[in-house]
């Protein structure tokens, strides 16, 4: 199971703390990790059971995660998993393109420093650890690509930006995960990471800016066209 980075109750989390925070964080796992499938049915009361909570924290998740395109409220009969199409993905790399290289672009401006970048450096560091020696450890390498990602959304320093593309991020897990084996070795994206964090580092906004969004643009469309050649119809 891959921890979703910015899920720690700390004041630079952009979402709010909710009664229902638990019951949510919970749920919101269980269907990044598959254990509800997409198009899977379930019931309130089978939630409620299942984590020991009452039936309002439950179906406040519920609207939660409707709000975030992870399920679908069917009135009367519970929830039903959202899917996710090529056309789905496509639409969601589309924003990561947008909003992303903002996130970016508002981070230089800060001029941080490597200590406050320290994150980004060692889930560099990381990825280039897992693709090393004889067996890739591509988990691993998913693992530090998501903090990576996470880790410059929570630093761009505006909040409502950073709730945005962790909200868009976390409905294309599934497919990251689904695919992760079917991709060639991500060498290229390490290295599309480091060059990032460099020009960052350098203070070059632009630079930083136009390498992220090549590497988003890429990415969306190795994706995609694993999808489509796989014959995936949903995910």
């Amino acid at each position: 199971m891959i921890a979703l980075a910015g899920y720690d109750e700390t004041e630079d989390d952009p979402r709010p703390p909710r009664s229902s925070e638990a019951v949510y964080l919970k749920l919101k796992q269980a269907i990044l990790d598959n254990r509800y499938p997409p198009g899977a049915q379930i019931l309130e009361s089978q939630i409620a059971s299942e984590f020991e909570a009452s039936r309002t924290p439950v179906r406040e998740s519920f609207v939660r995660l409707q709000q975030e395109g992870l399920l679908e409220i069917v009135p009367r009969h519970g929830v039903r998993i959202s899917a996710l199409s090529p056309g789905d993905m496509r639409e969601i790399y589309e924003v990561l393109m947008s909003l992303e290289p903002t996130a970016v672009e508002l981070l230089v401006a800060r001029r941080p420093d490597r200590a406050e970048l320290s994150g980004l450096v060692r889930a560099c560091d990381d990825m280039e650890k897992a693709l090393a020696g004889p067996q890739p450890d591509l988990v691993a390498w998913a693992m530090a690509d998501e903090r990576f990602h996470m880790s410059l959304a929570r630093l761009c320093g505006n909040k409502r930006l950073a709730a945005m593309i962790l909200t868009v991020w976390d409905q294309a897990h599934r497919a990251r995960m689904f695919t992760l084996s079917l991709r060639p070795l991500p060498l290229q994206s390490t290295a599309e990471h480091r060059a990032v964090v460099d020009a960052i580092l350098a203070g070059d906004g632009e630079r930083a800016r136009d390498l992220y969004f090549a590497h988003r643009k890429r990415g969306g469309h190795e994706l995609t066209t694993i999808i489509e050649r796989h014959g995936i119809q949903r995910l």
